[in-house]
Parts: C-alpha cells; structure tokens; sequence
C-alpha cells in the first residue's frame, strides 16, 4: 500500500511539473538578418540584466513562425509588415500576439553600388550583361525573395535569382564594391551595409516592394499573460535609425563577441535602455513566482 502511494505520488508531481511554468525562462528566434541579430542580443542582455534566463534560437523565417504559432518558441523580434511576412500572419491568423513597434520606417528593394548610373529597376533590362544576368539574393521563402520572384516578370528582367543568405549577400556586395563592379543585390534598411557603402535602392514604380515597411515584435498567443514584464519590456524596445543603425554597425565591426558589442553599446544608452524597463513593481515581482501554472 505505501509503495503505491509512493508511486502515485511520483507521478503525481511529473504531471504538475509538466504543466508548470518557469516565468524567467524566454525562447527568442531570429534569423540571419543584421537587424534582427541586433535587436536580439539587444533584448538579450536587457531581459538578463532583469533576472531572466534567455534561449535564442537561429533559424529561417518560415521555421521561426512555425515554432511561434506551434507555441514552441516564445518571441521575434524582426517581424517586418505589411508586406514581408504578410502570409504568415494570413496562414497562421490568431496564434501571434502584437507586443510593439521596434523601428517605424524599413524598406526592402532591390540595391546597387552608388556608382551603378541606374536609379530604377525599369532600367535593369537594359544592362542584363552588365550585371550578369544576376540578382543576389537571400534565403530562399522570404518576403523580398518572394517580391523579386514577382518582381522579374512584372519588370520584364531576363535575370536569375540567386539563393544565399544575408551574410553571403554582403560577402558578394563586398567582393564586388571592392573591384567596382556592377551588382544588384535584394536589400533593406536598417542595415549596416548602408553605413558601410554608399547604396541606393533602386525606385520600384510598380510598387512590388511596397512603400514602407515596420519592423514588429512579435510573441506566441498567451505570452503576455504567463511573463507581463518581459512582453511590457520587449514591448517598449523602440529605436530610431540612427540608434539601430548604431547598435548594428557595434555588432558588426567589434572584434569580439555579439554579447560584449550589445554589452558596450547598452553602456553608451543607459538612459535609452532604461526607459523601456518597466516601472510597475507588481508586474516585475511576478516574473519571480516559479511556481505560476500554465492557465
């Protein structure tokens, strides 16, 4: 009789442990995109700082919104609308929550060189040999990807979209900077490529990219309710594009790790970062309760 208890009582707390939460635990995906890398090791630290445990996750944009409406993963930063990742929010219709606007004004399109004497995509065509007949792209299902795929016929381009990475797009831009040569590559502001080169983005008239974008954070359904204080804090986080565009390039050109670029950066904004950490006591205290049940 008293092994049974035992056993039952086992059991008993495997099923109450597995139904329970742990508030200072947050999962955050990013992709492989310079502001969205920055702006997630920016949280990161912040959300450390204030006593939680942080999980990031790398991966590709449809995985990271497959895992976001599963409930596998908890936040992303670099959500871009109306138009990048319109079809994940139409596939997965109630299952994002909106927690606040990072950056008001991003814009994807197609860049060259400033020294390309083309200011228009209507102009491609008529440099196809100069170019390659090629247009560097990023990782294959994304939103410019998904443009540009719309935007070579619409524009009559005889070109061919390359698949790669956003890394291996400026390693490419890069390369060809350097030997002056022509190049066309998909990009988008913020950016530290832009602070880098001197670019432009190619007019659109056919308004295949859209005007404007915003960038979004963005969290599985049910997350402001099981970690207040951290959905207020990411919430909060709001850069302009000279403060982005300066947390990016600290990323990119430090010699050390992503951690100790944001660390010195947070240093150099401590009145920015705390005016986004929340000032309602109750609602941080309750981030310590280990023991709050999943509703």
């Amino acid at each position: 009789m008293r092994i049974f208890r035992f056993i039952t009582t086992i059991i008993s707390s495997i099923l109450m442990t597995s139904c329970i939460i742990n508030p200072n635990k947050i999962s955050i995906a990013y992709p492989n995109w310079a502001e969205g890398i920055a702006v997630t090791h920016l949280a990161r630290e912040i959300l450390v700082e204030q006593g939680f445990q942080v999980e990031l996750l790398n991966a590709d944009i449809a995985p990271i919104f497959t895992s976001l409406a599963r409930g596998k993963t908890d936040v992303f930063l670099d959500s871009w609308l109306p138009v990048t990742h319109k079809p994940y929010f139409e596939k997965y219709q109630g299952k994002f929550e909106i927690l606040g606007q990072v950056f008001d004004s991003a814009r994807i399109g197609l860049v060259v060189p400033a020294y390309v004497p083309i200011n228009s995509i209507e102009e491609l065509p008529e440099f196809t040999e100069r170019f390659n007949g090629e247009i560097v792209g990023i990782d294959a299902g994304t939103g410019i990807m998904k443009c540009t795929e719309t935007a070579i016929p619409t524009y009559g381009l005889d070109y061919k979209l390359m698949i790669s990475s956003g890394p291996a797009m400026t390693a490419l831009l890069d390369k060809a900077i350097k030997k002056k040569e022509w190049i066309v590559v998909t990009g988008w502001t913020p950016h530290w490529m832009f602070d880098r080169y001197e670019l432009k983005v190619l007019e659109d008239p056919k308004n295949i990219y859209g005007v404007s974008e915003y960038i979004r954070a963005i969290a599985r359904t049910g997350f402001s309710k099981e970690h207040p204080f951290a959905a207020e804090l990411l919430g909060n986080i709001h850069l302009t594009d000279r403060q982005i565009s300066s947390l990016m390039s600290a990323i990119e050109q430090t010699r050390g790790t992503e951690r100790e670029a944001v660390r010195e950066w947070i240093k150099q904004n401590r009145a920015l970062v705390d005016s986004w950490i929340p000032k309602d006591k109750e609602t941080k205290m309750y981030k310590y309760d280990y023991w709050r049940l999943r509703v």
